[in-house]
């Protein structure tokens, strides 16, 4: 029994040593992400901050800052009809790069600083979240301009269960709709999700501790459990019959532009990303798989309803013509680095008055 309790207060304070250690390292920090400024959108407590790194030897290290309406940014929200919204998931809050280069900023320079831009992005989430965020800044501050940065899978992803639902989606059964909402977190998860040392072992490593699942959950700052789930489960694209998948993008359309309807007073602007390296855009076959399908048939029904689209790959085929320089984060990111999004942010603002 002796032994064993120097051993466990070794192993306690090897435990404090290293969380010490990573506490003076830029490990990924809680997000505290909530219901704050709407039941259905998912963001940051106003003014909070916390760092992001990726991987395990903390790369892209940046300090993030939320506004007084809890999304990533220096730009607080005031009433402007005069301003534009830049709705996204990751790929508008680029948390892997330098505050100059993500898009919001990178926008507002295209558009030379004579309009505010409002970035509304959220990790994590699809179309329909979408929807609900240009609802809410119509109705909140007056907007009448709103830019969607979309990936080809954001349409998808709007089925419940697919991971990537912060409230509205459709069933992935029927295609009725539904809500798919995290759990508030609990007094133990808000308190381990400042331990460095469990963020960095679920954060920066993604280890998943099968063994201690349910600390594991707790322990995760983003962790999304679903409060009312589909019954069929999530969407699978294997299931690839031509015409589910059709049923589903419109289904998934028709959604999203119901409900941004009334909203969309001035202009709609998708810009929606694609194959992004030289070698998918040269392979035919890359354009024919069932994702570029379904993205093809989207821009197809959002032509209809009036938006005007902004196709990210003629941008990045002309990019390749004259440069080797790569459009991504790293190898390991797929994120837009900041000439991905030079480009698409200057095709963006030449659709905007």
């Amino acid at each position: 029994m002796r032994g064993l309790m120097f051993m466990l207060l070794g192993a306690f304070g090897l435990l404090l040593t290293v969380e010490g250690l990573l506490r003076f390292l830029p490990v990924s920090s809680a997000t505290q992400t909530d219901y704050y400024v709407d039941p259905l959108i998912l963001g940051y407590p106003p003014g909070h901050r916390w760092t992001t790194a990726t991987g395990w030897d903390l790369r892209n290290a940046q300090t993030m800052k939320a506004n007084n309406f809890g999304f990533s940014g220096d730009v607080d929200f005031d009433r402007d009809p005069q301003a534009v919204a830049l709705i996204g998931d990751s790929y508008v809050e680029a948390s892997m790069l330098e505050n100059a280069d993500r898009p919001g900023p990178q926008l507002t320079r295209a558009l030379t600083g004579r309009r505010p831009v409002y970035a509304m992005g959220a990790p994590g989430s699809a179309l329909l979240d979408y929807a609900e965020r240009i609802r809410w800044a119509h109705d909140r501050f007056g907007l009448r301009d709103f830019v969607v940065l979309m990936e080809a899978g954001d349409v998808r992803q709007s089925i419940c269960g697919s991971g990537n639902v912060h409230g509205p989606c459709l069933d992935a059964l029927n295609f009725g709709p539904s809500v798919q909402k995290s759990l508030p977190a609990s007094n133990l998860k808000r308190w381990l999700r400042h331990s460095a040392f469990l963020q960095y072992l679920t954060g920066q490593l993604q280890l998943k501790l099968t063994n201690f699942s349910q600390l594991a959950l707790l322990a995760n700052a983003v962790a999304a459990t679903p409060v009312e789930s589909s019954k069929a489960g999530p969407y699978k694209p294997a299931m690839d019959k031509d015409a589910q998948r059709e049923a589903m993008v419109r289904a998934v359309a028709d959604a999203f532009f119901a409900r941004i309807d009334h909203c969309v007073e001035g202009h709609l602007v998708i810009a929606i990303l694609g194959r992004m390296t030289r070698e998918a855009l040269e392979d035919g076959s890359a354009a024919d798989t069932p994702l570029m399908r379904e993205r093809s048939l989207f821009i197809d029904l959002a032509r209809t309803h009036g938006v005007t689209i902004v196709d990210a790959e003629p941008p990045f085929r002309e990019h390749w013509r004259q440069s080797n320089l790569s459009l991504a984060v790293s190898p390991k990111d797929g994120h837009l680095n900041p000439i991905g999004v030079s480009l698409l942010m200057q095709a963006v603002a030449e659709q905007l008055p």
